[in-house]
Parts: C-alpha cells; sequence; structure tokens
C-alpha cells in the first residue's frame, strides 16, 4: 500500500495544475471559458512497485452556466516518463517527496495496468486521503478472465469525449491473449451509460454483432441539489477487434475501386435490424404516446427554422418540408424501445469470419445522458445510415476529382435501396413506417445543413441534395 504523506504541502496543488492544463484537452466541453475547478471526490488504485502514485480525481467545473463534471486520472512520478512529453500536465513540489512529474494517467502504462486490475476485481480503490484505506464508492466490475494482465497499452487519437486505450493482454500463462480497449468516459454524467448496458444487454441474449464486455468501473462522486447520489460508470472495457475496417473505409474502397457493395449494404440493413429486434428481446419497450408525437414534432419544428434561417433558400422548400414532417408525426407509430442513437457507417466494424459488428452505443454525446437512455425510434437509426451512404458518396467525389458524380449518387441511391432490403429481411418497420422514416431522415438532413453551413460550407449540397430528394419524392 502507497504512504499517504497528509501533512505534506504540495505547490501548486493538483486542482490549481490541472486547471491550467484542462482548458487544452479536446474532450473538454467548457472551450471559450476560464475553467473554474473544484473537486468532488476521487481514489487511488496502488503501483505494485510503489513507485508511481496513482489517482482519478472527479472535478466539477463552474466555468459555464451549467456545471460540467470531468473525471482526471493522473499519474505523479519523481522522474519523467520517457515518450510521455505531450501527456505531461505539469510538475509540483511535494514537501516530502520532491519534484514530481504529474502525467494525464491513460498515456501511462502503470495507471492502465492498474485500472485493469480494478476492473477484474483485483485490486480496490483506494481513498485518497488516507493509507490502508478503501474507497468504497468506486469499485470494478469484471466479466472477463480475473487472470489476464496488461503487457502492454497505446492510446488511440482523435477521440473527443472520451479516451480509449488499446491493452496488449497476457493470459495466466503469460503467453498473448486477446487484446482489449479501455474506454476512460471524460465528461461524467448522473445514470447508467448507454454503452456498457446496451452491450451488456445484447450479449446476454447471445448477439454477436457487437464486441463482448471485459469489465467497467462503477461510482458516485457527490450528491445533486435534492441529495441524491451523482452516480453512474467512469470507465468500460470490451474486446478490441484487431485487424478490421470500419464499414465507412470499405464503403469508400469500393467507390474507388469499382467493386460492389450492394450485397454488403444489405447484409448491414440486416444485421442492423437483428441488432434492433434483440435489444427489443433484452431491454424494456414501450408505446409511443401523444407526447411522445408531439415532443418530436416540435424538436423537428425548431430544426426546420434553425436550418431555414442559416440557408434561406430552403424557404422555396419551406410547404413541403411541413408535408413530410407533418406526416411523420401523426399516426401511427412502432413501439419505442432502446437504440444505437448515432449511428453511421463510421460505427460499424467489418469482422472476417463474423461480419458487421456494430460499436459505439452512447448516443449522441452533445445530448443529455437521461434523454439517451430512454426508448426512443429504432428508425432513427435507419434514417442516419442511409443519410451515411450519402456522405459516403460526397467523401469519394472530394478525394477524386475526375469521378463521375452521377455514378456516385446512383451507388448511394443502390446502397440506400439495399440497406432497407436487408433491413426489411429481419423487420417490417421500416416499410410499414415510410411516412415517419422519410421525417426522420428529412429532419437529419435539416441538422446538417446547420452544421454543414456553420463549419464546411463547401458541403452544403450534400444534405441540400437530400432535401430536394425527399421533398420531391413526397
Amino acid at each position: 500500500m502507497s504512504t499517504i504523506h497528509t501533512s505534506a504541502t504540495l505547490t501548486p496543488g493538483k486542482v490549481e495544475l490541472v486547471t491550467s492544463w484542462i482548458g487544452r484537452q479536446r474532450w473538454y466541453a467548457g472551450h471559450g471559458h476560464e475553467p473554474r475547478l473544484s473537486r468532488m471526490r476521487g481514489f487511488r488504485l496502488d503501483d505494485p512497485a510503489g513507485e508511481v502514485g496513482i489517482e482519478t480525481l472527479v472535478l466539477r467545473d463552474d466555468a459555464a452556466a451549467a456545471p460540467t463534471t470531468y473525471q482526471v486520472p493522473l499519474t505523479y512520478r519523481g522522474a519523467p516518463l520517457a515518450g510521455a512529453e505531450a501527456a505531461l500536465v505539469g510538475t509540483l513540489e511535494h514537501s516530502v517527496l520532491g519534484t514530481r512529474w504529474v502525467y494525464d494517467a491513460p498515456h501511462d502504462p502503470v495507471y492502465v495496468q492498474q485500472l485493469y486490475a480494478f476492473m477484474q476485481n483485483r485490486v480496490l480503490a483506494q481513498a485518497s486521503g488516507e493509507s490502508d484505506t478503501p474507497e468504497w464508492h468506486f469499485t470494478g466490475y469484471g466479466s472477463g478472465d480475473p487472470a489476464v494482465s496488461v503487457s502492454r497499452s497505446r492510446v488511440l487519437s482523435g477521440e473527443q469525449s472520451n479516451t480509449s486505450v488499446i491493452c496488449d493482454l497476457l493470459d495466466r500463462s503469460g503467453e498473448p491473449a486477446a487484446p482489449a480497449i479501455v474506454k476512460v468516459f471524460r465528461v461524467l454524467s448522473a445514470g447508467d451509460n448507454p454503452d456498457i448496458i446496451l452491450q451488456q444487454a445484447l450479449a446476454q441474449v447471445g448477439c454477436r454483432s457487437v464486441p463482448a464486455s471485459v469489465g467497467y468501473v462503477d461510482g458516485s462522486w457527490g450528491e445533486d441539489a435534492n441529495g441524491a447520489p451523482l452516480h453512474g460508470q467512469l470507465a468500460f472495457a470490451q474486446e478490441f477487434l484487431a485487424g478490421t475496417t470500419d464499414a465507412w473505409r470499405v464503403a469508400l474502397t469500393a467507390l474507388a475501386t469499382g467493386a460492389d457493395f450492394a450485397d454488403r449494404a444489405a447484409a448491414l440493413g440486416a444485421t442492423t435490424a437483428q441488432v434492433h429486434t434483440d435489444l427489443a428481446r433484452a431491454l424494456p419497450t414501450r408505446l409511443a404516446t401523444p407526447a411522445d408525437q408531439d415532443r418530436l414534432r416540435r424538436s423537428w419544428q425548431d430544426r426546420h427554422t434553425a436550418a431555414v434561417t442559416e440557408v434561406p433558400a430552403l424557404a422555396a422548400h419551406e410547404d413541403a418540408i411541413r408535408r413530410v414532417l407533418d406526416r411523420g408525426a401523426t399516426g401511427a407509430w412502432p413501439t419505442l424501445q432502446r437504440v444505437h442513437g448515432d449511428y453511421h457507417l463510421g460505427q460499424v466494424l467489418d469482422v472476417p469470419g463474423r461480419g458487421w459488428v456494430l460499436l459505439d452505443f452512447e448516443g449522441e454525446p452533445l445530448r443529455p445522458l437521461a434523454e439517451r437512455s430512454q426508448p426512443d425510434l429504432a428508425l432513427r437509426d435507419v434514417a442516419g445510415m442511409l443519410r451515411s451512404f450519402d456522405y459516403a458518396a460526397a467523401a469519394h467525389l472530394a478525394a477524386h476529382p475526375g469521378a463521375d458524380p452521377e455514378a456516385a449518387h446512383a451507388w448511394a441511391l443502390a446502397c440506400r435501396a439495399a440497406f432497407l432490403r436487408g433491413y426489411g429481411g429481419v423487420s417490417s418497420v421500416a416499410a410499414r413506417f415510410g411516412d415517419l422514416l422519410a421525417a426522420l431522415e428529412l429532419d437529419k438532413a435539416l441538422y446538417e445543413v446547420v452544421y454543414e453551413a456553420r463549419h464546411r460550407p463547401t458541403w452544403l449540397g450534400i444534405p441540400r441534395s437530400a432535401i430536394d430528394r425527399l421533398t420531391s419524392e413526397a
């Protein structure tokens, strides 16, 4: 067990050090604001060698009107960690131990090893302020082989809201085991994380179209204004499917080489429908109410207004857009169920011998966790994938200036038809509720109009073409 020097002084303090660093991180949600951090709770993990301090801080940021809670795991070292210069948070002076180099812990192999052991119930969380004292507010839950250990780890780059670490593993005899990926959730929200809940539920009903779960960290980091505990998950581990390619890249390769993708699109539709069917078996469903329809109608109207404000030329379609949305919001609806929530070609892997495997069931990261955890329309996922085929065709044209636009457009239409055909072979929902699907796809295109107008004006033609097609079809 590590010894906590309770009377030691730190210069600067831990929260002060993190405050000067956190605003530059991709996952920091308060860009444009000066961070105002305060400590809520935390825990330590012991380094078996006794050399590296490992501590997770749960910090509240009051920089914006709505507070945000962050998880910041740190490691403290008595000398610089070779090759981890980009992960250095800073240095502090410890009145007993001297200079300490402080690192963003997912980049430190000692942290990753102990976090994995924590998720496999091999070690306990320790209190941050007392020696030899477990911190029972944080617990690891494992579903993998508890004897497996991490031999090497590397952080994936480019993620916005989480930090993902690929872990090479060894079994109890020291032989290589199947690798895992550990997700450290940076922004914490009270409630169960859909990525964990949905994948575990699918595994329990025998679904092979999602990665197998390995373990997770559960914890409580404070109380809300009403005294209710702020409780949720802080990290999650699942099998890492090495040597695979996501469906986005598979589709772009097919476009570039002229290979047929219709059969793969149909198989993707069938897999999607089967996952929806399994989710409806594994987790509660409910009938849609008039209040649900009214709530969705209002959100569509707001998106419509925002799109016309950004691109006034859309006013020429205003009546047709309203008719499509009104038809989708009225009449019978399918049963509401848990869904993927942020579904596109980049969320699917092509796994040899296994087919399509769906990833990242967290839903849209900017939506509140409470919303993402509610039953929704499975057709929202279908609409998202249909839009993704259009974007793949556009990305191909952008990368190949001499490519034939008509051929790319025809490719997208063929993929859409094949995907719906495959989906219809498993579930009749898309065919029975065509007006609702059209409205959901149009709403997605209106969202894209706002995004592209603000961030990528040269891509604005993609959603505008979809709006032309959907309104003319109506």
